[in-house]
């Protein structure tokens, strides 16, 4: 039997959504573009004893949410070394990713934004091939 998840009250996610600009804290994809609504994710996840709190929360797509599941930690492709996945709520995004020269993929500078990239699946074909069309179009990719 598994623990029963915590109920997020609507105020405390409306600011979570609202602090996130309406974007996915992992991948940046903005709901607007996508026209599919964003969830409230636990960054350290419940079931690892994640708390429903302001700074354990963000928005995240569907995907991300789904790629991400318990995890807390992935590896890293260039050491092959486990280290914690990034936290879109301490860490800045800029100081361990950038966008690739034609701004379809997520490019990881660090340890801990490549095993993101990698464990969350952020340059999935999907969505690489949505966002090179978000290019043509001048809505990609976001100002960090």
């Amino acid at each position: 039997m598994s623990a029963r998840k915590a109920r997020i009250p609507r105020r405390l996610r409306e600011q979570v959504a609202k602090q996130a600009g309406g974007c996915c804290g992992y991948c940046r994809t903005p709901a607007r573009i996508t026209g599919f609504r964003l969830s409230i994710e636990h960054i350290v996840p419940e079931a690892r004893g994640g708390k429903s709190v302001e700074e354990n929360l963000c928005l995240s797509c569907h995907a991300c949410n789904e790629f991400k599941g318990a995890r807390v930690q992935g590896v890293d492709p260039v050491t092959g070394k486990r280290c914690r996945l990034w936290n879109p709520r301490r860490q800045k995004w800029t100081s361990h990713f950038c966008w690739s020269d034609d701004g379809t993929e997520v490019v990881g500078l660090t340890a801990c934004g490549r095993a993101t990239v990698g464990a969350l699946q952020l340059n999935r074909v999907e969505l690489v091939g949505a966002r090179w069309l978000w290019v043509q179009v001048g809505w990609w990719p976001p100002e960090e």
